[in-house]
């Protein structure tokens, strides 16, 4: 979605005026920007008309993209601030599909693509590790990380079927089982070892912020209380925070004596940033 966006900023030579919500940690594109891109319209006021009666048009017809449309001060060509429609990437392309334009066509059959990728990836999923595994060799991770990344994704899903069986349900608490094996094996929450590598976004995701080793004992954490829930059988919260707590401590124990082994702490702060040393996760 990163580089989509990116796209959308300058589409077919004109700059899409965009805007960073830091609350929501999200792109807000300006939509009569990107219909004058998409309908070759000549200047702002024609672009401007053509989404209001557009707008009206989805209203009629009930579609909900309209009303998640949201109103952000944007400059315009005269230097100044003026309320202006915008959307997310994900308002946008749904959008984007209603209007009958050559130029919009790409667009249209990138997102049919992906559609019929992902009901592929559904009934056979090593399409979707396959898609994973490129995804992760274009941003430049080495085959040794992305078999040890793919596989802690396996591991982790293991771990969270294990989690249903046993009655866990909410995504808190999966959040609360999760920073318990953390906790245990690093000595530091998933949301402290963010800051700790000096990742600020939620959207960021940690484990592709950790190099081998990290992913090593992250796996090693939640495989062990796997085992120990599938034996034990916990049904309640409490329960299944002292199993994810004695699975962690397994991960914390190794990596210390690791740590004494290696002469050095496991735990790094580098990260995978655009821009950043590539050699620190290879």
């Amino acid at each position: 979605m990163e580089n989509i966006e990116k796209h959308l900023a300058v589409f077919e030579g004109k700059k899409i005026r965009r805007h960073w919500d830091i609350g929501k940690e999200k792109w807000y594109f300006s939509i009569v920007d990107v219909v004058q891109s998409l309908t070759i319209q000549s200047d702002f006021q024609t672009a401007r008309k053509y989404w209001n009666k557009l707008k009206e048009r989805l209203r009629l017809e009930g579609n909900q993209s309209v009303t998640k449309c949201h109103q952000l001060k944007m400059m315009a060509s005269d230097g100044k601030y003026y309320l202006t429609d915008t959307a997310d990437t994900e308002v946008l392309f749904r959008l984007i599909q209603s209007i009958p334009s050559p130029n919009a066509e790409p667009f249209k059959l990138w997102l049919a693509r992906v559609g019929y990728e992902r009901i592929q990836e559904i009934e056979n999923p090593e399409l979707a590790q396959d898609r994973m595994k490129r995804i992760y060799e274009h941003k430049g991770f080495s085959k040794g990380w992305i078999d040890k990344r793919l596989r802690s994704i396996a591991i982790r899903e293991n771990l969270t079927d294990e989690w249903q069986e046993r009655g866990v349900q909410k995504e808190s608490d999966f959040a609360i089982l999760t920073a318990e094996i953390s906790k245990a094996t690093f000595g530091m929450t998933p949301s402290v070892y963010k800051e700790y590598k000096g990742l600020q976004k939620k959207n960021q995701n940690l484990r592709d912020h950790m190099d081998e080793l990290e992913l090593i004992f992250t796996m090693l954490g939640e495989k062990v209380t796997t085992e120990i829930s599938a034996n034990e059988k916990p049904n309640t919260l409490p329960e299944n925070k002292i199993v994810a707590q004695r699975g962690g401590r397994v991960a914390g124990n190794a990596r210390i004596e690791t740590e004494k082994e290696i002469g050095r702490k496991v735990s790094t702060r580098n990260n995978y940033l655009k821009g950043g040393d590539l050699k620190q996760l290879k």
